[in-house]
Formats: C-alpha cells, structure tokens, sequence
C-alpha cells in the first residue's frame, strides 16, 4: 500500500499492519523512527504508538497504509527581535538561563525536608528509559503511628451493613483506628488506568494505591532528559547464549563494531560477548567458568543461587548489565558496579550452571530497596522462575531483619509479578489465621510486614487493589470474597516452585563499613 511517489521520513505516523495476539491483521498507527535504504526496497523502523517498545520492528513499504500518512508538524518559533538571537519572549536561550537560575537557588536554598543522599561511586551512565508516570492522589490511609497502634479485632455482620459487590463476602478481620478516620476507596482491580506516554509499561504503582508517590531517586532510575533516536532504536538483532537464541527487546550499549552483526554470541558461563562461533568456540576451550563467580548461597534441587559482588567481580557484572539491558527498558546502565550486589538463579545440569535471571541491589540503601534491577530471560519466563526471584529478595530481607521493596519505576512484566507476589503471599497469611478462644482471627499490618518482610506501603496497595478493605463502623474491614479465596488456591496449585529457607546459607554483612567494600 506505500505510494513510491511519497517520500517517508523520521517522524511521519501512520497505519502499519502487524499481527495481534490472536494472529489476527490489525492497521495500529506507528511512528517511522528510522529509514534504511537498500538497494531493492527500503525499510522502516517503527514504534507502534500505546505499545510496548520492545514490539518495535523493520518494516517493508507493503505493510504501510500512505492513504493516512501524517507528517510531522514544524515547530513554531519565536521571531527574533532587533535581529538579536534568543531575544523573543520563548527563547530556548532565555528558558535554559531561567532554568539554571532555578537550579542554583534551589541548590542554594536551606532544605527543610529531609534530604536523600545521592549513590556513592557513580560513574557516568547511559540515560536509556523515559521516567514513570506522575502520581495520582489517593485516599488517606491510617498514619504509620495509627497503624502501628490497630489490632485487627473480630467484627460481626451487621443485617443493617450492605454493600452490592460484598453480598457473598465473609469478614475476616476489622481494622480500628484511634481517633477520626476518612473512608478508604480502593481502585477497582478490574477498571483500566490511563497512562501517561501512552505505553502500558509507564503504569507505575502510583496508579495501584500505593499512599505515597514512586520514588525516583533509585540507584538504577533512567533520566530520559538525554534519550534520542539512537537508544530507541534496538540495536542487536539477536543474541545466541548457550542453547537459546534471544531476539532482544531494547537498545543495550554493546561495542558499536558489534551492532551491524546477524548473531552477538555469549559465553553463557562469564558472559563475555564475541563477533563470532568460531571466537565463542575458542574462548570456550580457555574458559574455566562453569557457573558465575562468588558464592553460592542457595542450593535446592537443580535450582542455585550466586552471590555476586560488583567490585571484586566487575567484568562479569557489567557483561550481565549489558545483557539485562536488552530486556529493561526503565533502568540505566552503570559501568561503576562497586556499589551493587547481584543475585544470579542458574538452572544445573551434567554441562554446568547456566543463567535464568537475576536481580541486583545496592549495598547501601537509604530507601529500604531490596531489589534494584529483577530479570527472568525470555527463555524462562512463564514458568515461574519470575516469583521465585522476588521471593529470594525478601528471604534475603527476612535475614537481614529489615523490610524491603522494588526500586521503582518497575517495568509493565515487573509491575504484575509482584503484584501477583504480593497478592499470594498477603492472602496465604490471611487464609492461614486461627481464630482465637472462639473468637474471628486478627492481626495487624505491621505484622503482615514483619511476618512477610514487605514495607507496609506495599502491603496497603495490594489490599486496596485486590479491594479488601471495607469501612464498618468506624473501623477497616478485611473481607475475602468465594471468587478471590478460589482463585487463590488455584494460583497456590500452579506454583510449584518456592524457596526453602534450609537450603538458604547468607550471612548479611554490613556494608556502611567502606573497608567491605
């Protein structure tokens, strides 16, 4: 349907034809972010607008609709005045002064809050993500110092209590607050959320109930202030690691010389990336790697668990990064690995221990995150080797006394495997309750958070989301639904694989003393 007599640029937007989940014809509007041109037909690089980047693809002219081709609008600019440049009212030049001013009085000025160190040791990185979504407002919740002080009492049902979607719901527990409370309305899981950016992947839990807006000053955030068309763009057309072959979903920083190559190979043992089988098979005879380096802290079954520290092991954690860049679209890459941890999942055989996924996580961290960047491989995803890493991270946290959370923003895939975590987890300790001397159970959400290591803010927007909490009588009420209680134990039932805190040996080690580093 390309009309020859047209020419496309970078920028245009039109109807691409592409094949949707059902393997049905769909013409969604894409926007052309690159033009190559070959000698036979010339080929576009387009991003499907409201869809994932890493859906991202080279197209042929046969599958672009030109009927509704849209060009791109030129930017209005501000005549110059006294033909002097950056002298009309909206000039770059005069906006980038205003804002450097700001910067300086901000940076000038006393703080009255509380101020967040910046990471140690960074070094310069490779802004490649856009940031999450701003935070919508949310009910209040009960304060910390309000929660901490709520047992969870027995509540009755009143025949004057009503609520439509609760008619089959049997409470469970009631919350009580001391002193004035304001209703809490959870979101409806079910009821779809507008995102900014138009992609699905820039939903953060800011829109899931979450009391306080995503924090962005994670060690790994992107900063999308120095993105362009080269790091939109994928880059690596595919990678061979081991006996899988994996088509990258995102730009990874990879040697230039190496990005114009059909296959980039891996030795899947230190990850060191070459041109070539013939170099792969070479440096396979000198290596003597036959799983990651550091200690293994984790044995069960077929399934281990590396301890990796990013100084003493810096070339094996920056090739992980590069690898793990090519399936995250919201973390930057850090070429300084000292001031990180990564927790590498292997799968053994007779051949050796070879990679599943990993998450990182900082040393030292001022905001109680326990992961900074969660990876499974393409390869071994759907089988829930996904939740068996997010509960290593908090079976670490139990260890270490401390609760943890996500560094965010989290990717759209890492968004719903907690959710799915958190969900499982809180509902398998409320299932669990024993009512005491005849009465209904209780607890509280400190001890759900003490109990499953997750940070209490969490806790509260999983409850918001999955809509259990109800408001009775000046009190918060936990109700389980017939629907929720089913599907959770058929949940329970597919989840076959769950760590086993015995074959767990870590010993935590306290990092603010800079010699361990």
């Amino acid at each position: 349907m390309a009309d020859s007599s047209v020419e496309i640029i970078e920028g245009c937007r039109l109807p691409v034809l592409r094949k949707n989940q059902e393997n049905e014809d769909e013409w969604p509007l894409a926007e052309v972010l690159s033009v190559r041109d070959l000698p036979r037909t010339p080929l576009y690089y387009v991003h499907y607008i409201d869809f994932n980047k890493r859906l991202d693809e080279w197209v042929t002219p046969d599958r672009l609709d030109m009927k509704k081709l849209q060009f791109p609008k030129k930017e209005a600019r501000t005549p110059p005045k006294n033909g002097l440049p950056g002298s009309g009212p909206g000039s770059p030049e005069r906006d980038v002064r205003k804002s450097l001013d700001l910067s300086v009085q901000s940076a000038s000025a006393p703080s009255r809050g509380k101020t967040l160190p910046a990471p140690k040791r960074r070094a310069e990185s490779v802004s490649l993500a856009t940031q999450a979504s701003a935070a919508t407002p949310v009910p209040s919740l009960p304060s910390s110092a309000e929660e901490s002080q709520a047992p969870v009492y027995p509540a009755l049902r009143d025949p004057s209590f009503s609520s439509t979607p609760r008619e089959q719901h049997q409470p469970l527990a009631a919350l009580t607050t001391n002193g004035s409370t304001r209703r809490l309305i959870p979101p409806q899981p079910g009821r779809k959320r507008k995102t900014c950016g138009g992609t699905d992947e820039d939903s953060q839990d800011s829109s899931d109930g979450i009391p306080s807006a995503p924090r962005m000053t994670g060690s790994l955030v992107s900063d999308r202030s120095h993105d362009d068309i080269v790091t939109r763009m994928k880059n690596i057309d595919c990678i061979e690691l081991g006996r899988h072959r994996l088509k990258p979903w995102y730009f990874s920083p990879y040697p230039q010389e190496l990005t114009g190559l059909p296959i980039l190979y891996l030795c899947e043992y230190c990850l060191k990336y070459l041109k070539s089988l013939k170099c792969l098979q070479r440096h396979l005879t000198k290596c003597n790697l036959r799983h990651p380096p550091g200690n293994e802290i984790y044995r069960k079954g077929t399934i281990s668990f590396f301890e990796i520290d990013g100084r003493k092991n810096k070339t094996y954690s920056q090739n992980l990064c590069l690898l793990a860049k090519c399936f995250l679209d919201h973390k930057t890459l850090y070429y300084d690995t000292d001031p990180f941890l990564f927790y590498v999942m292997t799968e053994y055989d007779s051949k050796g221990f070879h990679i599943v996924g990993y998450f990182s996580k900082e040393k030292e961290s001022t905001e109680d995150y326990n992961v900074a960047c969660i990876l499974t491989l393409p390869p071994y995803q759907r089988r829930g080797y996904g939740k068996l890493l997010i509960e290593f991270s908090y079976e670490l946290s139990k260890v270490e006394g401390k609760t943890g959370t996500p560094e965010k923003p989290l990717s759209d895939l890492g968004l719903l495997s907690y959710r799915s975590y958190w969900t499982q987890t809180i509902l398998e300790i409320l299932m669990n309750l024993k009512p005491e001397n005849g009465e209904r159970p209780q607890i509280t959400i400190n001890e759900i958070s003490e109990i499953t290591s997750v940070k209490k803010e969490d806790v509260i927007s999983t409850l918001q989301y999955l809509n259990l909490i109800n408001y009775y009588k000046g009190q918060y009420i936990l109700t389980l639904s017939e629907d929720i209680v089913e599907g959770h134990e058929r949940a329970m039932q597919k989840r076959h694989l769950r760590i086993d805190s015995k074959g767990l040996h870590f010993t935590p080690k306290d990092w603010s003393k800079r010699g361990k580093w």
